[in-house]
C-alpha cells in the first residue's frame, strides 16, 4: 500500500502520513503531486496517453508525473513517475521546478500542491519504455500538437503548463 506525506498552508510536512487510497484531506491538510514536461534540444515535447481503463480521464493525453509517496521530496517523487511512465532518467537533464499551484476541494477531501518540473535533455524514441499499466502509449509532438488536444479538452493540466512557461518566462518554439 503506498503513503503519502500530508502537508499544510505553507507547503510544509505535517509529520501526518496516510494511505493513498480512500483518504480524505481536511481544511488546511495537502498531498503534494508533481508533473513533469520533458523536452527535446529539437523543441518536441514527450506526452503520454492514460490507459484507457483509468477511472479519470480515460485516453486523455498528458505530462508524466503522480503522487509524491510518504518520504519522497518532490524532487525524487518527479525523478521517480518520468523513470516509471516512460523508462527516461532525467537526474542529468537540464532544467527544474517551474511552477507550483494548490488546489483545494474540501467537498471530496482532495486538497494538493502541484509542483511542476519542465526539463531538457536528447532521447530517441527506442529510449521510451511506457508503462502499460499506466499508458496506452506515448508521442513526441511538437507544442503545437498539445495546444491543439489542449483546446479540444484532451490534453490535461493544459491551462496550468501554459501557466508555469509563463511563470519560467518561456518562449514556446514550434
Amino acid at each position: 500500500m503506498e503513503y503519502f506525506d500530508v502537508y499544510n498552508d505553507k507547503k510544509e510536512k505535517t509529520g501526518k502520513i496516510l494511505p493513498r487510497k480512500n483518504s480524505f484531506l481536511k481544511e488546511g491538510e495537502y498531498q503534494l503531486i508533481v508533473l513533469g514536461i520533458v523536452e527535446r534540444s529539437d523543441h518536441t515535447f514527450l506526452i503520454t496517453r492514460r490507459a484507457l481503463d483509468k477511472k479519470w480521464a480515460a485516453g486523455d493525453w498528458e505530462v508524466s508525473g503522480g503522487g509524491a509517496q510518504s518520504g519522497e521530496s518532490s524532487f525524487q517523487a518527479i525523478h521517480r513517475e518520468i523513470l516509471e511512465e516512460t523508462g527516461l532518467d532525467i537526474s542529468a537533464a537540464e532544467g527544474g521546478l517551474i511552477y507550483t499551484y494548490k488546489n483545494i476541494d474540501l467537498d471530496r477531501g482532495d486538497n494538493y500542491f502541484v509542483d511542476m518540473y519542465h526539463f531538457r535533455m536528447d532521447f530517441e524514441d527506442g529510449d521510451i519504455h511506457p508503462q502499460e499499466s499506466e499508458t496506452e502509449g506515448y508521442a513526441i509532438v511538437p507544442f503545437s500538437k498539445i495546444e491543439k488536444l489542449g483546446k479540444e479538452g484532451h490534453f490535461l493540466h493544459y491551462e496550468r503548463i501554459l501557466q508555469g512557461f509563463a511563470a519560467e518566462n518561456y518562449q514556446i518554439q514550434d
